[in-house]
């Protein structure tokens, strides 16, 4: 923290993020002028704070500034896709591995299940899998290696997926090996997800698979969201691209769910 010219006190970029996404917990907007002049920085500085708090789903930019996202509003999984592609590509990589030849699998919606699709066509590997997102489904199936099984549902453009009742009751008929599903946040108590529907499709894939893995990049550690998802132990693993905070650590290891760090 340093001081500026005036009374205005310099702010390092995440503290002054910090501030910014804590005063729309007290106000329902907030303007680029106003920021700029309290923290001793440009509009343009601010505007970047701004876009950077958007794509985590933090804010939502407004004409001259930025309001608190509605609940379950989040960035497309375009948004997502673009956002720590080479992170999640490690994360993707490192879960594809884990997959035999012959197994059964779920795979839910997301950037970055939507990397461990695309490694396991890169491997040619040999796996049935049930996914509720297309962009998946087409992924696998691309090779011929893998068989596909579409989920049924209401669909969701934004996302390139289902979810609803009828996802979850299909997804209730089978049983498999193992399933990867992310998160749109994760903190000691659990994960959390924004996007609607996506919490009850995440549960159903979970209950239906012997081994659990939740599949997340480091950005996501601390945030919060819209709907609990429920407690760590409902994952045999996690994982990531760099080592958890110290409270989050512990928690999963109080857990017992493994921490597998992407190379």
């Amino acid at each position: 923290m340093q001081k500026t010219k005036g009374n205005a006190t310099r702010l390092r970029k995440s503290e002054r993020r910090e501030q910014i996404v804590s005063e729309l917990r007290l106000h329902p907007h907030v303007r680029v002028g106003d920021l700029a002049e309290r923290f001793g920085v440009s509009t343009e500085t601010v505007r970047r704070d701004f876009e950077a708090l958007e794509r985590k789903g933090l804010v939502t930019r407004a004409l001259g500034g930025a309001s608190a996202p509605s609940p379950g509003t989040a960035p497309s999984l375009d948004e997502r896709g673009r956002a720590r592609s080479r992170e999640r590509e490690r994360i993707g990589a490192r879960a594809a591995a884990l997959v035999q030849p012959g197994e059964t699998l779920m795979i839910d919606s997301g950037a970055t299940t939507l990397q461990v699709a695309r490694f396991l066509s890169f491997a040619g590997t040999r796996c049935t899998a049930i996914t509720n997102s297309l962009h998946v489904a087409m992924t696998l199936g691309h090779n011929g290696a893998a068989k596909v099984i579409l989920c049924p549902g209401t669909y969701l453009p934004t996302e390139a997926a289902v979810v609803g009742a009828e996802t979850v009751d299909f997804l209730r008929r089978y049983r498999v090996r193992r399933c990867f599903v992310g998160a749109s946040a994760l903190l000691p108590q659990g994960p959390m997800e924004t996007v609607e529907g996506y919490a009850a499709v995440k549960r159903a894939m979970l209950d239906q698979s012997e081994g659990r893995h939740l599949v997340i990049d480091s950005d996501k550690f601390g945030r919060s969201g819209f709907a609990h998802l429920g407690t760590l132990d409902l994952f045999d693993s996690i994982i990531t691209d760099s080592a958890p905070p110290e409270d989050l650590a512990q928690a999963l290891a109080s857990a017992g769910v493994e921490i597998s760090m992407a190379d």
